[in-house]
């Protein structure tokens, strides 16, 4: 019994050894078994949540931030400044072309004359009659300075034709008057003469050295500035007139805006009257001037030439200027012509 007890009391601290021993191996591989379970990255990125990894990698995808851009940009696309700069364009679109027929704009504001002026009927309109024996026409050329020569030829009572100089002081007044009161205007072109430049030419004036081009827009420019133009003669043009190349040109012109052409004649070789015909312009030409002198009875006698002239050929045309003279002349033997058989009309009712 005693050699037994012995023994158990050797064997059991043994065993507890051995049992502690086992418990503590069991416990380490518990732990690394669990420590084996957690993956290794969730152990390195636990301590480093902190840092902004996401954000850095997300240029990487550029699909996503260009979408991010467009949305905020949007707005910009619909700001009004990009809309301002197409106000102006639509109306400048539409604006028609200037255009010849503008000359038939009226000029109501007249400037007021210095000294009263003679009370005025308006002459009867025109009528289409076959021409008899004794029809006169009779223009008054260079008109356009004042408005006193216009209102003292009207208050003849006789029918005249006024040819105004384009770009004269009072042009455009004096063309809205005289057609107020129903009289005829004709646009008064300026063109070269023999003798230029020693004879004085007005600036808009036709000069044989002008391209074609030129004489076409000047042309055009002239009837422009006299309203109410029912036609035109030449203003000097004893060298301009006798070229038919020249002339053509400015017959194109007045046919194109329905005007007719009295050649003034003031060259015995003018081509005017000729080259008209040939282009369908209606056309005539002058028969007597009536006051190369200024004098109340030499221009008398000349407007007894111009009676008989019509009387012997059925109708003639007479061209004046208004001198006092002239204007003399013409209130004192105009009514006694009329009265003794003379049919007095417009330069329109002349051509053909």
């Amino acid at each position: 019994m005693g050699k037994g007890s012995k023994k158990k009391t050797v064997k059991n601290p043994l065993i507890a050894l051995i049992i502690t021993v086992a418990l503590i191996a069991m416990v380490f591989y518990l732990l690394e078994n669990i420590r084996n379970a957690v993956p290794p990255e969730q152990i390195a990125v636990e301590p480093e949540q902190t840092v902004p990894e996401p954000p850095v990698k997300a240029p990487s995808r550029p699909g996503k931030k260009s979408i991010v851009q467009k949305i905020y940009s949007a707005p910009v696309i619909t700001a009004p400044p990009q809309v301002k700069p197409l106000l102006p364009v639509t109306p400048e679109v539409k604006q028609p072309p200037p255009t010849i027929p503008q000359i038939k704009q009226p000029l109501p504001n007249f400037p007021p004359v210095k000294k009263p002026l003679p009370l005025i009927q308006p002459v009867k309109p025109a009528q289409k009659k076959s021409i008899t024996a004794g029809t006169v026409a009779i223009i008054i050329d260079d008109m356009g300075a004042n408005l006193e020569e216009v209102h003292q030829l009207m208050a003849i009572g006789v029918p005249l034709t006024f040819s105004i100089i384009p770009g004269m002081a009072h042009g455009r007044e004096v063309a809205a008057t005289a057609h107020s009161y129903r009289y005829e205007v004709l646009a008064h072109i300026p063109m070269e003469p023999k003798d230029y430049p020693a004879r004085r030419l007005e600036q808009n004036g036709l000069l044989l050295a002008m391209s074609d081009a030129e004489i076409e827009k000047r042309t055009a420019a002239d009837l422009m500035r006299v309203p109410y133009a029912v036609g035109a003669n030449n203003h000097m043009g004893s060298s301009f007139t006798e070229s038919t190349e020249k002339m053509r040109l400015v017959l194109r012109v007045l046919k194109d805006n329905g005007l007719f052409f009295i050649d003034s004649k003031t060259s015995a070789d003018s081509v005017g009257e000729t080259v008209s015909a040939q282009m369908g312009v209606k056309t005539a030409s002058r028969n007597v001037f009536i006051d190369n002198k200024q004098d109340v009875a030499a221009i008398k006698i000349q407007l007894e030439e111009l009676a008989k002239t019509a009387r012997r050929r059925g109708s003639a045309i007479g061209i004046g200027h208004p001198h006092p003279a002239t204007i003399k002349a013409l209130a004192e033997a105009l009514p006694k012509l009329q009265a003794g058989g003379i049919r007095f009309v417009f330069a329109s009712e002349l051509v053909r």
